[in-house]
């Protein structure tokens, strides 16, 4: 007889980032697990930053998912993440700092790859290496992500698993260091690295991560049938997504919703519903294309006023982000790609008092007119942006919770952008504070 599964009484939410990530995904997940049991990362590794402001007090997340700071809340770490070990025990150290339980309640999966210290040089050589090359710099945070996903992809990752077996870990600990000691020695002109400091330091790290290493995915399917309310918790932005974002311009995972399942070892039928996070308007880390790029360093300029009053600067590297108008040409690009349900706009006070609002809503490419971003990202270079003018609006909007409070043309602006991408806007986040937010539909209940 073929064995049957139930369906699942649990519903499940997917948060993901709309541009080029820094959309303010940390708010919103942590809002949303006021209605959640669970909440998994399933990319990307603590090249990520989530900023979390709760009753005024600042929080900077990087490997941790974002429902820490909610008590009772399960936090899972999926297999898609790669994982640094000294980051990651340093991260729990701090969090437990400010009062917070977190080992009780944190799951690792067994199957995410490391990060290992020629990860990160790796990453840091070949950066300067394009630098001093003239070929243009990617603009990697040097934590080591891309190396440590080559190494996955390549069948030859040391992973969280191999910490249980001493020595496993030595043997393919000792391959890789001599694979990469090549590149660092014979290509980059780096120094070689010895394997002992590494093994053991890893051993070290192994004892603290042993208790947190679980099946991820088993867990998750039997909290969801169970009737946990689970919310997978996106790394950076679809358009710096390894697929389809601006490549090369892009990071090394996949940051699109439909990788929440691969990521964390669940079925795609339990991703119920995708919340898209955008900015009110546009920003970019590093280097890429940015079609509506604006001048961030001239006093009085539009690009001015977004950079310093919305603070733009990465949360893991400290470097200024460039800013620029809403793409809503790009925004359409990635509400196709993930299959959005609806979306939550963030930053809406940070466009307060400008006189007029541009929206891009096409570019023209040669004799082309395009509605939707080029996947090419030398084509995007030459692409001109078409704009829409909207009157801006004087009045606040900072803490605003309710769409009623909103000025009128604060609410044209949202309707006009509604009416551009074709999705519904769900959340409307008017402020740092978890509490500065206006719900208009539910994800979890929709």
């Amino acid at each position: 007889m073929q064995a049957t599964v139930r369906p699942g009484v649990g519903r499940n939410v997917v948060v993901v980032g709309t541009q080029w990530g820094d959309e303010g995904k940390g708010k919103i997940v942590d809002w949303l697990t006021d209605h959640a049991q669970g909440v998994v990362r399933f990319q990307g590794g603590h090249n990520a930053g989530h900023t979390l402001v709760i009753a005024g007090r600042k929080t900077a997340l990087q490997l941790i998912p974002s429902g820490v700071m909610r008590p009772g809340v399960a936090c899972y770490i999926g297999n898609g993440v790669v994982v640094d070990p000294a980051h990651l025990l340093a991260e729990i150290a701090r969090i437990e700092q400010l009062g917070v339980d977190v080992r009780s309640r944190l799951f690792l999966s067994e199957s995410c790859p490391l990060i290992l210290p020629f990860h990160v040089e790796l990453d840091k050589a070949r950066e300067g290496r394009r630098e001093r090359s003239g070929s243009g710099k990617i603009g990697t945070t040097g934590k080591g992500i891309g190396p440590a996903y080559e190494d996955k992809v390549a069948r030859r990752a040391l992973r969280v698993q191999d910490l249980k077996h001493p020595a496993r870990f030595e043997t393919k600990l000792r391959e890789l260091v001599e694979l990469h000691n090549a590149e660092l020695t014979g290509v980059l002109g780096s120094p070689a690295l010895a394997w002992q400091p590494m093994l053991d330091a890893a051993m070290q790290a192994a004892e603290h991560l042993r208790p947190l290493m679980a099946d991820v995915g088993y867990r998750l399917f039997n909290a969801h049938l169970a009737g946990a309310n689970l919310l997978f918790e996106g790394a950076q932005g679809t358009l710096l997504d390894i697929d389809h974002g601006t490549y090369p311009f892009v990071t090394s995972s996949n940051c699109v919703a439909g990788n929440a399942a691969a990521g964390a070892g669940v079925g795609p039928g339990l991703l119920h519903y995708i919340l898209g996070i955008t900015k009110a308007y546009t920003t970019r880390v590093g280097g890429g294309p940015f079609p509506t790029e604006l001048d961030i360093e001239r006093p009085g300029g539009v690009g001015h006023h977004l950079s310093t009053v919305g603070q733009e600067r990465g949360t893991v590297t400290g470097r200024a982000r460039r800013c620029g108008w809403l793409d809503a040409a790009a925004l359409k690009r990635s509400i196709i790609i993930n299959g959005i349900s609806g979306l939550c706009i963030t930053k809406l006070d940070v466009l307060d008092g400008l006189p007029e609002i541009r929206i891009c809503t096409g570019y023209r490419l040669g004799d082309q007119v395009l509605d939707v971003l080029p996947l090419d990202a030398d084509e995007i270079d030459d692409c001109v942006p078409i704009y829409e003018t909207l009157p801006g609006w004087t009045e606040t909007t900072a803490g605003l919770t309710n769409w009623e409070q909103l000025p009128l043309n604060a609410r044209r602006y949202l309707e006009h952008m509604q009416a551009l991408i074709g999705a519904p806007i769900d959340m409307v986040s008017t402020g740092p504070d978890r509490v500065h937010t206006i719900l208009l539909r539910h994800p979890f209940r929709a």
